[in-house]
């Protein structure tokens, strides 16, 4: 068992908004000499995949200030992204591939969940070569069985 800390975290979700706080927490905890793993799942695993294109909704996102009816006209998910990346170069926050090399360069280590692999016809040649290895619920169950902390996003 290691001395270090360690935290694991399941990334559910695909869109823009949500792929950001795995990363922050996983650099942030790296960068504090824990011993970090992001195990991809669902529609978490467009994050992971070579042709990710991640977007926000503007419909059941009340933080936006956008009407839930505006996300009906055709474009608004478009509009919605450009106003999200635009407002995070004006901050300097580093983009979402940035953060995949910083995690990367600091140790995170990067899981592929094989059952949503086979359900959604995902090949090891669509992921990101960042990615460590493909393996299902048990492996991961054991990765959190030794005092780690676990987050689900």
């Amino acid at each position: 068992m290691s001395s270090k800390k360690k935290l694991l975290i399941v990334c559910s979700k695909g869109t823009l908004d949500m792929a950001y706080p795995p990363f922050m927490m996983a650099t942030t905890a790296a960068s504090m000499d824990w011993e970090v793993h992001l195990y991809f799942t669902f529609w978490g695993m467009d994050i992971i995949t070579n042709s990710k294109a991640l977007k926000i909704s503007p419909v059941g996102n009340p933080s936006l200030g956008i009407p839930n009816i505006i996300g009906v006209i055709p474009g608004m998910t478009a509009v919605a992204t450009w106003m999200m990346k635009r407002k995070m170069r004006e901050i300097n926050m580093p983009t979402l591939d940035s953060l995949i090399d910083m995690a990367k360069q600091a140790g995170v280590k990067f899981h592929a969940c094989s059952p949503t692999m086979k359900l959604s016809g995902i090949t090891k040649a669509d992921l990101i070569p960042q990615c460590d290895d493909i393996i299902g619920a048990a492996t991961f169950i054991d990765l959190a069985a030794d005092d780690a902390v676990t987050l689900f996003v």
